[in-house]
């Protein structure tokens, strides 16, 4: 079974392109993110720290800390969670391969399982084009519901985005995975195709 896995940070673009890319070439899509509490619960039971010290947080403890924090926290909380991710895509079937996305797709991750450079890419956004988007969310008030200062604890949290951004971006270089910065100018289109071209997905659908 063919894997194609994108990787990277929130706001990128990587769930539109996985969907349409999935319609497109008849693959199966998996979204991390659908399953993501799921697997933070599934490591806090097995005992892993940093999943069971985020269980107990309140809003408060979580996004008024230093975003530098944050990110090392996220990436840690991806590594403990990985396995699991792993395990339900063995489960998955799909004629024609899947596609999968989300933010725990490290580089050094995908490394480690000796993922190759034409089946990973990671798309990450600029600060700016993150934080514009991340305005227009609905959601967002809620997530921060319990904060004492919503504005500051909403400026934590992008700055913890724009700082895991910066981490996936240095680990695609250092690990030669090709890494796309979407910065909102790209058409979706033009995007699709680079990546559907990065994967030879065309050969799928012949």
């Amino acid at each position: 079974m063919t894997v194609y896995f994108i990787g990277g940070s929130p706001c990128s673009g990587k769930s539109t392109v996985a969907q349409v890319l999935s319609d497109q070439y008849h693959l199966r899509y998996f979204k991390v993110d659908d399953h993501l509490e799921k697997y933070m619960q599934m490591a806090a039971a097995d005992g892993k720290k940093c999943c069971k010290a985020v269980e107990k947080m309140t809003p408060e403890q979580n996004w008024m800390r230093k975003p530098e924090e944050q990110c090392e926290e996220e990436l840690k909380i991806y590594e403990e969670i990985f396995p699991y991710i792993l395990a339900d895509l063995e489960k998955t079937e799909c004629e024609h391969g899947i596609i999968t996305e989300g933010a725990a797709y490290l580089p050094s991750l995908m490394k480690a399982c000796a993922i190759p450079v034409n089946r990973y890419l990671s798309i990450t956004p600029t600060k700016e084009f993150q934080v514009s988007h991340y305005r227009q969310r609905e959601w967002v008030p809620y997530v921060l519901e319990g904060c004492s200062d919503k504005e500051k604890a909403f400026e934590n949290w992008m700055e913890r985005d724009a700082l895991f951004a910066k981490a996936v971006q240095q680990q695609c270089l250092h690990l030669e995975y090709l890494s796309l910065i979407n910065n909102g100018t790209m058409p979706i289109e033009e995007m699709m195709e680079h990546i559907a071209t990065h994967f030879d997905l065309t050969a799928v659908s012949k």
